[in-house]
């Protein structure tokens, strides 16, 4: 694997974290391969984790350049990359569940928010607006008490989407709380905003 410092977008040869960045590889086929783990093998380049960027390495046909390979890339590899920060997400809210770390229902999440338990809020995009007002409310009630800023929100996926992913453990409302894996329910929200919205969107 490359050298942990040599982290420069191959799109707009700016230098960062790992956390703001998305890695990428040759597999032995030649095939283009996000590596979001930073476990795979081999030459890697990166790219900044926004979908706009990773479209243009598609379009200007960057990543052959970066990897010193020939190699094939998918026309569709921003949505690959979609789908997989997506997967990597429902998988950490599914572990944070079991963990008692991700709880869903209003009245639940509204007490979450006032305790100071809940990290971040989620709602279905198509959440209906007096609800997602009250858990507005609750927010900045607490944050006015507690004099910190309001904790995020994150609006992604629709109800129906949840539905088809998650089951019986989908959601309309919901909160990560403090632990490991609400924390990582959390990083990986963002990071999936930000790749959908970019950085300066804001988290919902």
């Amino acid at each position: 694997m490359e050298p942990v410092n040599d982290r420069m977008c191959i799109v707009t040869r700016e230098r960062g974290q790992p956390d703001g960045l998305i890695r990428f590889v040759a597999g032995p086929d030649g095939a283009v391969v996000p590596d979001l783990r930073l476990a795979l093998p081999g030459r890697g380049c990166w790219v900044t984790a926004e979908r706009t960027c990773v479209d243009l390495a598609v379009k200007r046909k960057l990543f052959g350049r970066a990897l010193k390979c020939e190699v094939n890339t998918d026309p569709e590899l921003g949505a690959v990359v979609d789908r997989l920060l997506c997967d990597s997400l429902f998988g950490m809210m599914n572990l944070a569940r079991k963990s008692g770390q991700f709880i869903t229902g209003s009245g639940k999440v509204d007490d979450a928010i006032r305790s100071g338990a809940a990290l971040a809020l989620m709602h279905a995009t198509d959440a209906a607006d007096d609800g997602v007002r009250k858990l507005r409310q609750a927010n900045t009630a607490r944050a006015m008490g507690v004099k910190e800023a309001e904790i995020p929100v994150f609006r992604l996926f629709s109800a129906d989407e949840l539905a088809l992913v998650l089951g019986d453990s989908a959601f309309i409302h919901a909160a990560a709380l403090a632990g490991q894996a609400g924390e990582g329910v959390v990083k990986r929200a963002k990071m999936l905003a930000r790749y959908r919205n970019g950085p300066d969107a804001g988290p919902g």
